[in-house]
């Protein structure tokens, strides 16, 4: 349950938001790795790598519980925790297990991490941000907060960046937990902040999106969204994608300072918890009313609507022209991008909350029973060798 207080009026000068093509930003990571939540910094939910045509289970993982966050690829190994508050490194070719990191009192680990530069990064339900080397397990620092930290860690320049439900956006140097800055909104920090060139992109439980700069952790702009959000921002050239609470998904324009355009149900009124996949020509998002939907960025036009049967926590992630998107029925569904039809399901056997990771030629998902699941070819892939 997401709860927040309603926002304090509060107007701050404008200040320009200048919008470059976000399709060309530079990652830190490779083309073919998932390195954190909606695999990349601006939080598209888009994968530059190829999936096979034809999908199977090349192994699968049991975890100690369930697993609730994303798991993260980079350079042959997965890693992700679960609830009973262990963290896994996997061999992505074998699914065998690397190592294990146990967090104090077996605290959930909801949080999906981030791998940057031979370090993970993670919070969990005690409001600790823990950094661990990425070969070892071995921690390296941590960081207390006052609040539980569901919001999974971003990055710029070397500076690591989160939410916490203290109400406070934190950033700190990556190389040993200091901090920088923090920045106070007016409700808890659920979802994870977008990072556009210089500017942290959160929204939260006060109802506002804040863009705040990243150099000293002051405001830039806050946008009244008319909602609190438990959802990560996707941000992409056209603007900024979100899904509220208030069952509603929006679709705002940064330099304009308002809501382009939203979309709502009027026969179907459920949350969304779910982030947005975004694309040149599509914003696709799931929602507690068991859909996924997708529309057109710029008008907010819905493109097409698919039925689950169970409400869909799972953020879509885009391969190509396939959407991969997991539901609370058990099942994780590719469907055609153009036209929302169904293509082919992956029976889990449990509910999938988590969202897909790709990398490498594989699929990587989590399930509420603890397991986890390495979609691909039947044999290992060559890049999963490497």
């Amino acid at each position: 349950m997401i709860h927040g207080s309603p926002p304090g009026l509060r107007i701050v000068a404008f200040a320009p938001i200048l919008l470059g093509t976000f399709f060309c930003v530079a990652s830190a990571a490779a083309a073919d790795d998932w390195p954190m939540f909606r695999g990349n910094e601006q939080l598209t939910g888009v994968s530059h790598d190829d999936l096979p045509s034809s999908l199977s289970v090349r192994w699968t993982f049991q975890a100690a519980e369930a697993v609730a966050s994303t798991a993260a690829i980079v350079e042959g190994t997965v890693y992700l925790g679960c609830e009973e508050g262990i963290f896994y490194a996997i061999d992505l070719a074998t699914g065998q297990e690397k190592w294990s990191f146990q967090a104090q009192d077996e605290v959930p680990l909801q949080a999906s991490p981030l791998v940057l530069k031979g370090m993970v990064y993670f919070g969990d339900d005690d409001g600790i941000l823990h950094a661990l080397d990425a070969s070892t397990g071995k921690e390296r620092w941590t960081f207390e907060t006052d609040g539980q930290i569901f919001s999974s860690a971003n990055h710029y320049q070397g500076r690591i960046l989160f939410g916490s439900y203290d109400a406070h956006l934190y950033c700190l140097e990556a190389n040993d937990g200091r901090l920088i800055w923090k920045y106070e909104t007016e409700g808890k920090i659920h979802g994870s902040p977008g990072v556009f060139r210089q500017q942290a992109i959160v929204a939260g439980c006060d109802e506002g999106l804040h863009v705040v700069n990243i150099t000293d952790g002051k405001l830039v702009e806050r946008i009244a969204m008319g909602s609190v959000t438990g959802t990560s921002p996707a941000v992409a050239e056209s603007g900024v994608y979100v899904g509220t609470y208030g069952n509603q998904v929006l679709g705002i324009d940064l330099a304009a300072r308002k809501v382009r355009w939203r979309f709502e149900d009027p026969d179907r009124q459920f949350p969304y918890m779910a982030s947005a996949a975004i694309t040149k020509d599509t914003v696709v998002i799931g929602g507690r009313d068991k859909c996924v939907r997708a529309f057109d960025p710029g008008t907010g036009q819905q493109l097409w609507s698919f039925r689950t049967k169970a409400r869909v926590d799972s953020s879509p992630v885009v391969v190509g022209n396939r959407v991969f998107v997991g539901s609370s029925d058990g099942n994780l569904y590719e469907l055609d991008i153009s036209s929302g039809k169904e293509k082919w399901r992956f029976e889990a056997g449990a509910a999938i909350i988590a969202s897909p990771a790709v990398a490498r030629g594989c699929l990587v998902v989590g399930t509420l029973d603890g397991t986890v699941y390495c979609l691909s070819k039947k044999s290992p892939p060559e890049e999963a060798k490497k």
